[in-house]
């Protein structure tokens, strides 16, 4: 019982889907992705094999339309099941069973399949899909904003409770090791989607790679700064001031601040881990 939005970027070639719900930790029921494959939601009365089953149909070269015909025949109650599937060429179809819970519906397009039940009305999808089509940025930022439209039409009509978020691109984790790119979850909050965005700002501050224009040398008024701030945050000894002393304390606080994918070259730092410390001192 829940509104979802999967989308496929086929520039970046990420895979994501943003679900939001009354309904405890949506996000550990609802997406299903594989980098390379395609993206599945699975809801209303959620039948989680659609997941798991969808993508290896899709991994096997079946096209969205034809994994649907597969998930639903072998299913004795595919009527209350509501399911969307978008593959890795953008192809896409969302299905909403005669028995789910009104209202009831989805809409698909190139890139996307949206779907929703138990909604106040079809606005929350409508306003979802306008929002997706014409709102710029990344992926992750296109999924948010057509969540966050949703809400605004009305979203699910018994309250809120949780939303997630679940982004999939090849090598996209910390490390490299595997495709979940982004992974966040609210599994229990009186404003999930506004806290979702909250965690995205953090993740992206965390894992993504510093930008060029960010890296700046650490001399002059800046190394003042950073010194104060690192004296500030309890990362620095007042009685060590030799300029070792501080591009040592600086590597010390990246790695104990969790900004490994930030860290620099000694001598150098990102400016926005600078703007972090500000924020905690």
């Amino acid at each position: 019982m829940t509104f979802s939005i999967i989308g496929f970027d086929p520039e970046t070639k990420e895979l994501g889907i943003a679900v939001a719900s009354k309904f405890l930790s949506v996000g550990a029921v609802v997406p299903f992705a594989k980098a390379g494959v395609g993206a599945i939601a699975t809801q209303s009365w959620a039948n989680l094999e659609y997941g798991k089953r969808g993508l290896s149909l899709l991994k096997q070269g079946l096209e969205p339309e034809e994994v649907l015909k597969e998930l639903i025949k072998d299913d004795d109650k595919s009527s209350v099941r509501q399911v969307g599937i978008v593959n890795a060429n953008g192809r896409s179809i969302t299905f909403t069973g005669e028995e789910c819970f009104e209202w009831a519906g989805g809409v698909a397009g190139t890139n996307y399949a949206i779907q929703g039940n138990i909604l106040v009305d079809s606005e929350t999808v409508n306003e979802m899909e306008k929002t997706f089509i014409e709102t710029d940025g990344s992926l992750a930022d296109r999924l948010l904003a057509a969540l966050c439209a949703g809400e605004l039409a009305g979203g699910d009509s018994r309250g809120k409770q949780s939303a997630a978020l679940y982004i999939v691109k090849e090598k996209g984790s910390y490390g490299g090791y595997t495709d979940r790119f982004i992974d966040l979850r609210v599994d229990d909050h009186s404003d999930p989607v506004k806290e979702l965005i909250r965690l995205l700002k953090l993740h992206r501050l965390y894992f993504e790679h510093s930008a060029i224009e960010d890296i700046v040398a650490i001399e002059g008024e800046l190394e003042e700064e950073i010194q104060n701030l690192l004296f500030e945050n309890g990362h620095l000894d007042r009685d060590l001031i030799e300029r070792d002393d501080l591009l040592d304390a600086v590597q010390s606080y990246h790695l104990i601040e969790n900004f490994d994918e930030r860290l620099q070259e000694r001598g150098y730092i990102d400016l926005k881990v600078v703007e972090y410390m500000k924020i905690k001192k």
